[in-house]
């Protein structure tokens, strides 16, 4: 029995999918069998032998089966039901209304005319199913008084019911699209500001490197010119040195120019910021209206060209995002010195975790650049009294000579 149980359990969910599939389906046999079976069994006095049963029972099936096709003929299966509803009761008034189910069909395609995602061809279902409902009434021998009115009203009840499940099924779907295509900017939008952000990196580093490799050119060059003549296997091998440094300089400023921002821009002429300018922008972050705080903890120490741009510009970003989104009224920076690692911390008292700065602006997105390229860390919080946190942590072991 244990082991029947799981089987048992994976067939019912086998069956559920198709039970709900077509449970409407079901029903629409069920509505036509009872039809059928009311029509047969029934005591009505029909007049003439092309209304005996022999001929009403195929009829009434006629009126409500079409129900079955809706998949194929969203609009004309339902608009078939009353239709041929219509026809049917001016043969005999009684055809269709009297087997009670017949109304359920009734119901059903008016619902599904309601469905109909065409407008157009809603707006016309609802209009067969009142003339319908209205023909099948008026010919109907009992019908009571003010059926003429109330019974197309009840069916066009049905049908707004219908009408108004589309216009929500619609607006979900308009709203996820939206959704979908939102979230598709903000990948294509973060993709291009690392893009970006990498350019800029690679600008920023142009001048320590070639600074670095053009000092050893040079170092290289005054050896080689100093050696006498009897050391020409060494001169001879510290000028494939001095030429090899050449060319990559000019393989480095190739590059950079290919990855430009704009045709002739000189961003990378312009001397890089490092941390030694950080008073500099504290005073202008002051002078824009917000008061920083700079705490500096352990021995200070000289950092690679590289890793001092990308301090500077973290403290840089993550000011300007205190300054322009947190409409904060104090910040503080705090830098701490290791061996082996720089850890910086921006914070403000602004209104917390800042969703605008890291959707809407993508300087987050170049800090994380920065600090994957340095193998650190980044975190962004809402510290418990309130305000933004920017924790970073660079690190040295890789990059200290």
């Amino acid at each position: 029995m244990e082991r029947l149980a799981p089987l048992a359990r994976q067939r019912r969910q086998r069956l559920a999918p198709l039970a709900r599939r077509f449970a409407l389906d079901i029903l629409v046999v069920i509505v036509a069998a009872e039809s059928a079976v009311e029509i047969a069994l029934g005591h009505h006095s029909w007049r003439g032998w092309w209304l005996s049963p022999w001929f009403a029972v195929p009829a009434v099936l006629l009126v409500v089966l079409p129900l079955l096709a809706r998949r194929r003929f969203p609009f004309y299966a339902p608009a078939a039901v009353w239709l041929v509803a219509a026809a049917a009761s001016f043969a005999d008034g009684w055809l269709v209304v009297m087997p009670s189910s017949a109304v359920i069909a009734g119901m059903i395609a008016a619902f599904l005319l309601g469905v109909v995602c065409d407008g157009p061809q809603a707006r016309l279902g609802l209009a067969i199913v009142i003339l319908g409902a209205a023909v099948v009434t008026d010919n109907n021998p009992g019908h009571p008084r003010g059926g003429l009115i109330f019974t197309p009203l009840l069916f066009a009840i049905v049908w707004g019911a219908g009408f108004a499940q589309q216009q929500r099924v619609q607006h979900a779907e308009a709203a996820e699209r939206r959704a979908i295509h939102a979230e598709d900017e903000r990948e294509a939008a973060a993709h291009v500001a690392t893009a970006e952000e990498r350019a800029r990196i690679a600008r920023e580093l142009h001048d320590t490197i070639a600074h670095a490799v053009s000092v050893m050119v040079l170092q290289v060059g005054a050896v080689r010119h100093q050696l006498p003549d009897v050391f020409s296997e060494h001169k001879s091998a510290l000028r494939d040195v001095e030429q090899t440094g050449r060319t990559a300089l000019t393989d480095m400023r190739h590059l950079l120019d290919a990855m430009r921002s704009s045709p002739g821009s000189d961003v990378e002429l312009a001397p890089q910021p490092g941390l030694d300018r950080l008073r500099g922008l504290l005073e202008d972050v002051e002078r824009a209206g917000l008061p920083v705080r700079l705490r500096v903890t352990g021995d200070r120490f000289p950092l690679p060209g590289g890793v001092d741009v990308s301090a500077y510009r973290i403290v840089q970003e993550g000011l300007t995002n205190a300054l322009k989104h947190a409409q904060a009224t104090e910040a503080e920076v705090a830098l701490n010195y290791t061996p082996d690692q720089l850890s910086i911390e921006v914070r403000d008292n602004g209104q917390g975790a800042v969703a605008g700065c890291v959707g809407g602006g993508h300087g987050l997105v170049g800090i994380r650049e920065r600090v994957r390229l340095y193998d650190g860390e980044m975190i962004i919080s809402s510290p418990a009294g309130g305000g933004f946190l920017l924790s970073t942590r660079l690190a040295l072991t890789r990059h200290l000579p």
